[in-house]
């Protein structure tokens, strides 16, 4: 495994992320790694998500498929 060093971070910042760790109960770096983790693996959980919302408009390739915020803007609008 790799390692990575943070140079010039706030004192503000690594206060609040040990706080957040002692919160969840993790060192200051478990807290630091599952976060940086979690970063990174969201653009892939984001390129499956719309994989997925595909998959399920190909189920129904003879209907058209609504932009939600149009949806969202007429239930406003009741």
């Amino acid at each position: 495994m790799g390692s990575l060093s943070v140079r010039n971070l706030d004192d503000d910042v690594i206060e609040k992320l040990r706080d957040r760790a002692k919160k969840n109960h993790r060192s200051l770096e478990a807290e630091i790694r599952r976060i940086l983790t979690n970063e990174a693996n969201e653009a892939s959980r984001g390129a499956q998500l719309r994989a997925l919302a595909e998959q399920i408009a190909a189920m129904t390739p003879d209907v058209p498929q609504t932009d939600s915020t149009i949806l969202l803007r007429e239930d406003r609008d009741r």
